[in-house]
């Protein structure tokens, strides 16, 4: 009997949903959280997010998918635009699940090169599986590529990981389509 991995992805939120959204396509997140544990035996997906208690269903949308959320706190600034760096919190939550010794193999997904010292960490220390950008190789950071880790582009999942276009309501009038998020 083949034994199953403990392998943790630590999702930067915000780095994924902007970098899809410049791809132009949105992610269907079930999709995305399943293919997570069929390709990359990922039993934890933890997924840093700021909060905005209006998104409270999204949250609940996400949990509900599997995802396990860590919020962090919004600030705003000056033109109101809502800011929430969840990079400290991921990175103090890798370092602790290592020091535990609670996976076998780390996913991170991501494209900021702020994450190249985690990537370095986890290398060394054998706990490094890949990094899944959000972005295109141009758009990558060069920090990331510089560590040598395995880098895999979600673009080119696009069709398994894409949500479904919304349909316009059928003609006896029932909804048809997916959620919108």
């Amino acid at each position: 009997m083949k034994q199953r991995r403990n392998n943790i992805a630590y999702i930067d939120g915000a780095n994924l949903h902007k970098g899809i959204s410049a791809l132009g396509w949105r992610l269907d997140y079930r999709r995305f959280r399943v293919w997570l544990s069929d390709k990359y035996h990922v039993q934890t997906a933890y997924l840093f997010i700021g909060l905005i208690p209006r998104y409270k269903d999204l949250y609940a949308y996400l949990q509900k998918c599997g995802f396990t959320l860590i919020f962090k706190e919004v600030v705003y600034d000056g033109s109101g635009k809502a800011k929430g760096n969840c990079d400290s919190d991921l990175v103090l939550q890798a370092m602790q699940d290592v020091y535990e010794s609670a996976f076998d193999q780390a996913l991170l997904v991501t494209s900021d090169g702020d994450y190249a010292s985690l990537v370095k960490f986890l290398l060394k220390r054998e706990k490094m599986n890949a990094v899944l950008s959000p972005s295109t190789s141009k758009k990558c950071s060069i920090l990331l590529k510089q560590t040598n880790v395995r880098i895999a582009y979600m673009q080119d999942q696009r069709t398994l990981l894409q949500a479904k276009k919304e349909k316009a309501p059928g003609g006896d009038g029932t909804p048809q389509g997916s959620l919108s998020w």
